[in-house]
Formats: C-alpha cells, sequence, structure tokens
C-alpha cells in the first residue's frame, strides 16, 4: 500500500511544477500514457507532413511524441538515403506549431524538440542542419496566449508555413494566427523568397531571409 502511494506522488510530481502554477494558470502536463493514447486516434501523427498545432503546449509532452512518431517514418523511409532523411527531418519539424503562455515552457519545449533531432541526425550544434532545425523552432514555437491570439510582446501571433520546393530548396509564407482562424481564399500573407538550408541556418544567427513584394 506504502509503494503505491509512493509511486502516485512521484506521477503526481511529475505532471506539475508547483502548486503556484496549477492554482495561477491550471498547468497540469499531459501523462505519458495519453499522449499516446489520443496520438493512437488519428493517422496524421504517422504522416511526414501533417501539419499539428498544440495552443497550449506546455513543455512539448504532446509536439515530442509527434516529432518521434514522424521520425519513426522518416527512418523507415529514407535511412538509406543520408541528405533525404535529413531533409525530411526538417520537414517534419517544420510541420509542428505550438504556443505557449509561459516563457520557461516554451523555451524547455524547444530544447527538447532541438535535442529530439540532434540525437536523431546525430548532429551537433555546428551543424547547419541543426541551426536550421533551431531557427524553424523559433517560428514554429510562440510565446505567447492562443485565447488572445497574441505574442508575449503583444503582438499578433504570426506562423510560418513551410513549402519544400525539391532540390534542397524551401519556401516561407506567414500567415497572422487570427486570421487563419477565419481564412478564405485570397487572404494576404507575407512571401518570402525560396530558401536553401544554409540560408535558413544563417538566418538562426540574425540573418534574416529576404522577403518578396
Amino acid at each position: 500500500m506504502m509503494e503505491t502511494t509512493i509511486e502516485q506522488r512521484s506521477v503526481s510530481r511529475n505532471l506539475i511544477k508547483s502548486k503556484k502554477r496549477v492554482a495561477d494558470h491550471g498547468e497540469v502536463f499531459t501523462p505519458r500514457w495519453l499522449v499516446e493514447a489520443m496520438l493512437d486516434l488519428s493517422e496524421e501523427s504517422d504522416r511526414i507532413d501533417a501539419r499539428f498545432l498544440e495552443p497550449a503546449c506546455g513543455n512539448g509532452n504532446f509536439l515530442i511524441r509527434i516529432l518521434q512518431r514522424k521520425l519513426a517514418i522518416v527512418e523507415l523511409k529514407h535511412r538509406k538515403a543520408g541528405h533525404d532523411k535529413r531533409i525530411f527531418t526538417l520537414i517534419a519539424v517544420m510541420s509542428i506549431y505550438g504556443i505557449e503562455l509561459l516563457k520557461d515552457n516554451i523555451t524547455e519545449c524547444r530544447k527538447r524538440m532541438l535535442e529530439v533531432v540532434a540525437n536523431f541526425l546525430k548532429i551537433k550544434e555546428s551543424d547547419e542542419f541543426y541551426r536550421a532545425a533551431s531557427y524553424v523552432l523559433l517560428q514554429n514555437l510562440i510565446h505567447g496566449d492562443a485565447l488572445r491570439m497574441r505574442t508575449a510582446e503583444n503582438r499578433p501571433i504570426i506562423f510560418a508555413e513551410w513549402e519544400y520546393l525539391g532540390s534542397g530548396k524551401f519556401r516561407r509564407r506567414d500567415f497572422r494566427f487570427d486570421s487563419l482562424t477565419q481564412t478564405s481564399v485570397g487572404d494576404k500573407h507575407e512571401k518570402f523568397a525560396p530558401m536553401t538550408i544554409g540560408k535558413i541556418a544563417r538566418a538562426s544567427t540574425g540573418g534574416e531571409p529576404r522577403k518578396t513584394v
């Protein structure tokens, strides 16, 4: 009986950071078994390019598992082609989006996602694919309030839509989150010139991609 009580307390500690955060923000992390059960209901998590948005992503429990499932498909389909494996890993990262109210959570979420990519590709921080993935996660995982559709700096939340053009080039288009909820054909969005992996990687150090008219 005592062992069960200790185990239950251990599980509870893993699901919260503090009672104050629960009281202030309703913060309770989703347990692994529930994440798996919910993802099993959707075949989309097994598609490399299927887009996912978690509007209260916490430190990434859902997004980590979605990424890992996508990477399992990448490994299955592209393990013998090193360059393709890297390209489709980045495509998987580009398809995952999140919004989180608390800064420490979104920082931890980005870090955990990047660690999954680095371990999967066996790359270090100096690798341009690592830097490219880091930049994409910075654009896709937003510190903000999903209900208000505003960033922590009180600006409109903007998401980047990434499209693979082939031959190692990607196109980016930016959409406001509040516009996406009422999207119609012809809505305006910001367009960027096609980018190589190298250009995306350089953007992580402050070299912002060039926009088109």
